[in-house]
């Protein structure tokens, strides 16, 4: 079994060719301090965030794209994949996703995490690759795609062309800092601090970066820090857009900063073809037409952009010998490929 792993800061996915995205969870751990092991992953640890006792510790492993607690990481790709491929003998190939501008030793953490769980072999491939060929690019013709990977810990910006990368930039601003921004604005606004679970939701249900108008509310619960009581505020569209816009301009400012040092026939293509949003920062409310009305190019999100990436990861065995940037075999990282 071939199996593909968007392994991301918030979500990690696993899928198979021709099955799809098989496995979809929560980048979470939960460990037992007391008992020194591990109780849950993925959606049930994710379920523990901000409500579990002292002694449970409730992990996110990965920050900003990348490894940030080694053994948890790979307690968590080892459980994923046991779910995923069952008893069989034979342990599987595996394609792993990285950011963009990950480092060497970034990139064999996730190696080491990867071959530790079992893996057969491992190969790495860059997440604007992935997410193209998850969109359902051609990446091989001799034609310039762009394509904005908005994930949870990083952004990923990208110009491909005939299998390679031409421009590329990875921000480390996505889904996480977005939470974040919320949970500060609604901190410093009503004085009440709200759970990181409740500012993404919050985000999924508000967010209008595209000419909000305040029409859309919604309750959100967390501590009044004047009296200590839990307390109720109504935020609308326009609070979120005036906690996150701040940050969608950076990210605005890095896809220009592409197109700059894009050659001009690719340029050309990408004004033909559009920029493709991927991932699930695709799906904040308005986020193409901003983009569009930033840049004058047509913007669009692609089919199911949560998944892209996954998919794309399980596509690639079928371009092992033709992919270029980005695409890194294990043997390049010192280990031999058995």
């Amino acid at each position: 079994m071939d199996i593909g792993i968007d392994l991301g800061t918030a979500n990690i996915m696993i899928s198979v060719e021709n099955k799809g995205v098989v496995f979809y969870e929560p980048t979470v751990v939960a460990f037992n301090k007391k008992q020194e092991e591990i109780i849950a992953v993925g959606m049930e640890a994710y379920r523990m965030i901000g409500k579990a006792p002292d002694y449970i510790a409730v992990i996110r492993p990965l920050c900003e794209g990348v490894i940030s607690d080694y053994d948890m990481t790979e307690s968590l790709v080892c459980e994923c994949i046991k779910r995923v491929t069952g008893r069989q003998m034979l342990m599987p190939r595996i394609v792993m996703c990285v950011p963009s501008l990950v480092t060497d030793v970034e990139s064999r953490a996730v190696i080491e995490a990867a071959r530790n769980a079992g893996a057969q072999k491992v190969f790495l491939i860059e997440e604007p690759v992935a997410a193209l060929m998850g969109a359902g690019i051609d990446i091989s013709e001799a034609r310039g795609h762009m394509v904005v990977d908005i994930g949870g810990g990083t952004t990923d910006i990208a110009v491909m062309s005939m299998n390679g990368i031409v421009a590329k930039n990875s921000l480390k601003l996505a889904g996480n800092k977005i939470d974040s921004a919320i949970i500060r604005y609604v901190q410093n606004k009503y004085r009440i601090l709200i759970g990181e679970k409740t500012a993404e939701n919050a985000k999924i249900t508000l967010a209008q970066v595209f000419e909000p108008d305040g029409s859309r509310e919604m309750a959100v619960k967390g501590r009044n820090l004047v009296t200590g009581l839990p307390a109720q505020v109504m935020l609308n569209d326009y609070d979120i857009y005036k906690a996150v816009i701040d940050l969608i301009y950076e990210i605005i400012e890095g896809i220009k900063g592409v197109l700059e040092v894009t050659p001009p026939e690719l340029a050309g293509d990408i004004h033909t073809n559009g920029i493709i949003l991927t991932g699930g920062g695709a799906l904040i409310g308005g986020l193409d037409r901003l983009i569009e009305r930033e840049t004058k190019i047509r913007t669009y999100a692609a089919d199911d952009p949560l998944r892209c990436v996954a998919r794309g990861t399980s596509l690639a065995f079928r371009h092992l010998d033709t992919l270029l940037d980005g695409f890194e075999r294990i043997s390049l990282y010192g280990y031999s490929e058995i």
